[in-house]
């Protein structure tokens, strides 16, 4: 593959990934919507499946990273060449700004109706239950380091999982991952999930919106990164050691 369809697979990708994940939380939540208040099991499963779909769409193309911390990490363990790195990280955040907009647009007449500014902003981009901003980074630390850690173990050929289940599994992963520690940040484990909708929300006209929580947005950028190298550091070292 050359990087340009590389890259164009990373921007649809994540774009994909984008507009069905932030639909899921608009259709959630939003008022006079038919599926308001559906509940959290319902988000984890609606954001695997999501991050499945994409990964089945991009990932014989570009390896379906839609994720500026799992390429980096990737490029720093030589799993992905780093002259790529780059371009790979502008597509995903522009893919991540495409697909929370086309949400938008899905849910435009939901957004208008909505009275609570924090939800407005809460559909796009993740905020902690609790802000402390030193154990939301944990948080996101250890959610995208099992991340990380479970995408390379399904991938990993002696498991001797096909790689047309893999897909499904990691979707599976983000279920898992997104029950056991989303309540305390919403889990983004991914910058493009997070960053890429809430430019999305400073940028775009909502009605009645508020601020985007600019305060916040460095957390799950900077915890997904840390933990996508920490998970794949302990995998490298756990593998040499076999």
């Amino acid at each position: 593959m050359t990087p340009s369809s590389m890259y164009l697979a990373e921007f649809v990708g994540t774009a994909l990934l984008l507009l069905l994940g932030n639909g899921i939380n608009m259709t959630l939540s939003l008022n006079k919507s038919y599926a308001k208040g559906g509940g959290w099991i319902c988000t984890c499963l609606g954001w695997g499946m999501a991050v499945s779909m994409a990964a089945y769409l991009t990932g014989w193309i570009s390896g379906a990273h839609l994720n500026p911390a799992l390429s980096i990490a990737f490029a720093m363990t030589g799993r992905l060449d780093p002259a790529l790195l780059p371009g790979y990280i502008i597509a995903q955040m522009l893919g991540g700004i495409l697909g929370a907009t086309l949400a938008y647009l899905v849910y435009k007449r939901q957004m208008d109706d909505e009275p609570d500014a924090g939800t407005k902003l809460g559909v796009f981009a993740t905020g902690p239950a609790i802000d402390d901003k030193l154990w939301n980074v944990v948080t996101e630390v250890i959610g995208t380091a099992i991340l990380v850690l479970g995408i390379l173990a399904i991938n990993q050929t002696q498991n001797g999982i096909g790689s047309g289940i893999g897909p499904f599994l990691v979707g599976m992963l983000i279920f898992l991952i997104g029950t056991a520690t989303g309540g305390a940040t919403g889990f983004a484990i991914n910058p493009a999930r997070d960053l890429g909708p809430r430019i999305a929300h400073a940028i775009l006209p909502i009605k009645g919106k508020g601020g985007s929580n600019w305060g916040y947005a460095w957390v799950p950028v900077v915890g997904p990164i840390i933990g996508a190298l920490i998970g794949a550091g302990i995998f490298d070292a756990f593998a040499a050691a076999l």
